[in-house]
C-alpha cells in the first residue's frame, strides 16, 4: 500500500506538498518551475538518469560542489559488496559532477526513485559552480553516511567513470574514478 501512495503522491502537486510538508520538507513553487539537480554518482550516466529514472533534462552542465567530499559510505545490495556515493562536508574538497535543469514535476518523479521523503537520502540545496563559473542553486541527495567507505560494485563505479567521461568532466576527476578499487573483480 505504501508505494502506490508515493506513487498517486508523485503525480499530484497538491497531494505532494501535503505529503513532504507531513516528512518536514519543503516543496515549494509549482510544476513546470524550472530547478537545477546536481549528479555525482550514478545519475550522471545516461542509461540510470534518462533510461531508468526516464528523466527528460531541459539542459545539462558540467559542475562542481566545493566544500564537500565523494564518499562510498553507505550501505549498498548486498551490504559490503556495493557502497554508493555519498558527498559529506569536507572544506578542503570539491566534488564535480552533472548539473542537470529539469521541471518541479520531474523533481518530484525523481525524488520517488530516490526514496525521497525516508529514512536514507535527503534532499539539500547547495549552491554549485558550472565550468563558466556561473552559481547555481541546486539540490542534491545526501545521506548520513558510515564512518568507514567501503567500495562500489564495479558496474556501480563503471556508470560513474562512463558518466563523467561522456559528459565531459575533468580529466582530474575521471582519473581519481578510475582509482577507486571496486568491491568484485
Amino acid at each position: 500500500m505504501k508505494i502506490p501512495w508515493r506513487r498517486l503522491t508523485a503525480k499530484s502537486w497538491l497531494l505532494s506538498r501535503w505529503y513532504y510538508r507531513h516528512h518536514k520538507l519543503q516543496l515549494s513553487g509549482r510544476p513546470h518551475d524550472k530547478v537545477w539537480y546536481f549528479a555525482f554518482g550514478s545519475n550522471m550516466h545516461d542509461s540510470a538518469f534518462i533510461e531508468r529514472r526516464g528523466m527528460k533534462p531541459i539542459e545539462w552542465r558540467v559542475g562542481r560542489v566545493k566544500g564537500y567530499k565523494l564518499r562510498f559510505n553507505l550501505d549498498g545490495r548486498p551490504k559490503g559488496k556495493a557502497a554508493p556515493a555519498n558527498i559529506s562536508l569536507d572544506p578542503a574538497a570539491e566534488v564535480w559532477g552533472v548539473l542537470y535543469q529539469i521541471t518541479g514535476r520531474d523533481m518530484l518523479r525523481l525524488n520517488l526513485t530516490e526514496g525521497v521523503p525516508g529514512k536514507r537520502y535527503q534532499p539539500v540545496w547547495l549552491t554549485a559552480e558550472d565550468t563558466n563559473g556561473e552559481r547555481i542553486t541546486a539540490f542534491t541527495y545526501i545521506a548520513e553516511g558510515n564512518e568507514t567507505d567501503g567500495r562500489p560494485s564495479l558496474r556501480y563505479i563503471n556508470l560513474l567513470r562512463d558518466g563523467a567521461k561522456d559528459h565531459g568532466l575533468p580529466d582530474e576527476w575521471v582519473e581519481m574514478l578510475n582509482r577507486v578499487e571496486p568491491a568484485d573483480p
